[in-house]
């Protein structure tokens, strides 16, 4: 998995999988999910993200199973 934010576009990527992307969903005007042939989410986008998430910063916290 991997977690991108590009700040000069304020858009958070967030790669579930590395799989060919067979279909997009626009769940809102600013969140895209896509799809691989089977139907599991490959990744999600989402636009405006320092905004809808209301936290002006990221943090990222790993737990062990």
């Amino acid at each position: 998995m991997k977690v991108r934010y590009f700040e000069d576009t304020d858009t958070l990527l967030i790669e579930l999988r590395d799989a060919p992307v067979t279909e997009t969903r626009d769940l809102d005007e600013n969140t895209v999910m896509d799809f691989d042939a089977k139907g599991n989410i490959c990744s999600i986008t989402i636009e405006h993200a320092s905004v809808r998430a209301d936290a002006p910063k990221f943090s990222f916290e790993k737990v062990a199973a």
